[in-house]
């Protein structure tokens, strides 16, 4: 499957920078699977059998919900692009039902960039940008959103 901006470049247009939702979307993902293996080494640390088969059962649920948050944040990092051409800023979500946006760079008034602590030390955050007679438009934990602010302000 060919990635959307490749689908939509027209002629002349050149990718300058792409990026993807962060992997910080795995971390609920990543969080049950540690709870997981703990009920599980718990399971057998034990020598009562009812709290054996307890631990078990509770690994396997915990180990569902990790699967599921998994699969989640897979299908969301594979199904959002985010790519700055030399004519335009273009952003998708979606695999079945696709949203978009795309913004002329020559319409684009501002770019801001909001980071919290975390998103700082693990290099994510939220990028608004602010298009003339265009909106507002704010693409969620995207990886490296300064660089990515920089690829649509150098001109």
């Amino acid at each position: 499957m060919a990635r959307y901006i490749d689908e939509i470049l027209q002629p002349g247009e050149k990718v300058l920078y792409s990026t993807n939702a962060h992997w910080i979307f795995y971390f609920p993902a990543i969080l049950a699977w540690i709870v997981a293996l703990v009920l599980l080494l718990m399971s057998r640390q034990t020598t009562t059998e009812g709290l054996v088969l307890l631990c078990l059962a509770a690994s396997g649920l915990v180990a569902l919900g990790a699967l599921y948050w998994t699969l989640k944040g897979w299908f969301h990092r594979f199904t959002t692009e985010t790519d700055v051409t030399n004519f335009r800023v273009v952003h998708k979500t979606g695999f079945i039902t696709r949203k978009t946006f795309e913004m002329s760079l020559d319409k684009v008034e501002s770019v801001d960039v909001d980071q919290t602590i975390l998103g700082r030390i693990l290099n994510y955050g939220d990028v608004t940008i602010r298009g003339v007679g265009e909106g507002v438009e704010k693409i969620r934990t995207i990886s490296s959103p300064l660089a990515f602010r920089n690829s649509i302000t150098v001109r």
